[in-house]
């Protein structure tokens, strides 16, 4: 059997930071792939960024991330933007030229659209679409003691269709580059105005281009890394069901998911492991058939874990029988991708560009 690889691709050892010529060249590689980004991304000046955000004050402050700071920035025109300011740190510049990449070439309703960047001498800025909602994270674990929880189930499953239909494209879609995000949580989920969910965060991603790779390779692929992907939603779909903090859940985690999958025969044990607020109100048996999909997703053999394309799939099926219209935008034209069944499966709303 298999094992799964190491979770994270850009690791810093002790030889990387003794390394002042490698960072040096490294940087020199980054300056020389950010001219050549600059035909697909709109490149922004410091002094527009700063005029949006106020000079950074903290009345437009978003949150912190790993990477950097958010902050909310309004143009003239009354365009309102998101700003990360990345940390001060030249081993983040690998991260930054990832986002670049990636979020610059992608266009789904799914994903976070990357609008511009900036480099201002040693300091590095993405400019994003601001999404009034905020994280899904915050939604599920309000800051104030006693707040209720005020994601009701129809949208809990609106975004858990839409976060599969995004993963399910980015690992699916019919081009010859194939994306894994590699860094799945809610915290980097954020909500529209109208609750669809974009992912973000794609700085630990990793693209694997489908056309040279034997079958011995792609089956090693889908197994050490889009399995791990697959694991990340199944967390974040738990935290949507049970609203557990996964912070919460340390190695012995898996102890308690698979008590949770044992008591799934049983329709009378669930309850205990469902979030209070979302009981008795007549969703009870998708409930307990979205906690099923979760759990297949988690399963600690990553083999036995299903494809995105299937869960979305799975998902789609469970929003159909809560009577549930996907009320997405329609704007885009489907994007029609091959699953590793050899069926093709209808993946909604996506364009590359």
């Amino acid at each position: 059997m298999m094992m799964l690889m190491v979770k994270r691709k850009h690791k810093i050892t002790d030889d990387d930071q003794a390394g002042s010529s490698s960072t040096v060249g490294l940087l020199e590689e980054g300056i020389k792939e950010i001219s050549m980004l600059e035909k697909r991304v709109t490149r922004m000046s410091y002094a527009d960024l700063k005029d949006a955000t106020d000079n950074f004050s903290e009345n437009n402050f978003i949150g912190q991330g790993k990477m950097g700071m958010l902050y909310k920035a309004s143009l003239p025109n009354g365009y309102v933007l998101a700003v990360k300011k990345l940390h001060d740190s030249r081993f983040l510049e690998e991260q930054f030229i990832s986002e670049l990449k990636i979020l610059g070439s992608l266009r789904h309703i799914n994903v976070l659209p990357l609008l511009g960047f900036c480099v201002e001498s040693n300091q590095r800025f993405l400019v994003y679409k601001y999404m009034p909602n905020g994280n899904l994270y915050d939604w599920l674990h309000p800051m104030e003691e006693g707040q209720e929880k005020a994601m009701e189930w129809g949208v809990r499953v609106k975004v858990a269709v839409g976060l599969a239909r995004g993963l399910a494209w980015l690992h699916q879609n019919c081009h010859t580059v194939k994306i894994i995000h590699l860094d799945i949580s809610s915290k980097c989920i954020l909500l529209d105005q109208n609750f669809q969910p974009k992912l973000s965060n794609f700085g630990e991603a990793m693209l694997v281009s489908s056309t040279c790779a034997s079958s011995v390779n792609s089956e090693f692929w889908e197994m050490a890394f889009v399995k791990e992907d697959v694991h990340g939603f199944g967390v974040v779909l738990l935290e949507m069901i049970t609203g557990v903090d996964p912070s919460n859940m340390t190695a012995s985690s898996n102890n308690v998911l698979n008590e949770w999958i044992g008591h799934l025969s049983s329709s009378s044990d669930f309850h205990g492991a469902v979030d209070k607020s979302l009981i008795g109100k007549g969703f009870d048996d998708e409930i307990i058939q979205l906690l099923k999909v979760a759990c297949t997703c988690v399963d600690p053999i990553p083999d036995r874990r299903p494809i995105m394309v299937q869960v979305y799939e799975d998902i789609k099926a469970i929003r159909e029988r809560c009577d549930l219209v996907d009320d997405s935008s329609l704007l885009m034209q489907p994007e029609i991708c091959p699953a590793t069944s050899e069926k093709s499966v209808e993946i909604e709303m996506a364009e590359f560009q």
